[in-house]
C-alpha cells in the first residue's frame, strides 16, 4: 500500500515537472529569454568596447608623451570619420 502511493506520488510530481518544463519551450517564452540575452549580451559588449576605447587613448596619451610626439593631450574620437 504504502509503495502504491510513493509511487503515486512519484508518478504526479514527474508528471508536474514535465509539464512545467513543457510550458517554458512554448515560443514566446523562448523568444522572451532569448531577447533577454541578446540585450544583456549586447550591453556587456558595450561596456567591453568603452573600457577598451579608454584605457587604449589612456595608452596612446602615455606612449606619445614618452617618446615626445606631437599633440600628447589632444584626443581623438574614434566616432568621427575622417577619411582612413
Amino acid at each position: 500500500m504504502i509503495r502504491r502511493l510513493f509511487y503515486m506520488a512519484l508518478g504526479a510530481y514527474i508528471a508536474v515537472w514535465v509539464m512545467r518544463k513543457l510550458q517554458a519551450l512554448k515560443p514566446d517564452h523562448v523568444a522572451r529569454r532569448a531577447a533577454d540575452r541578446a540585450t544583456s549580451l549586447a550591453a556587456e559588449a558595450r561596456l567591453f568596447a568603452d573600457e577598451v576605447r579608454r584605457l587604449s587613448a589612456g595608452r596612446e596619451i602615455e606612449l606619445r608623451e614618452r617618446f615626445g610626439l606631437d599633440s600628447v593631450r589632444e584626443t581623438h574620437h574614434n566616432d568621427v570619420k575622417d577619411g582612413r
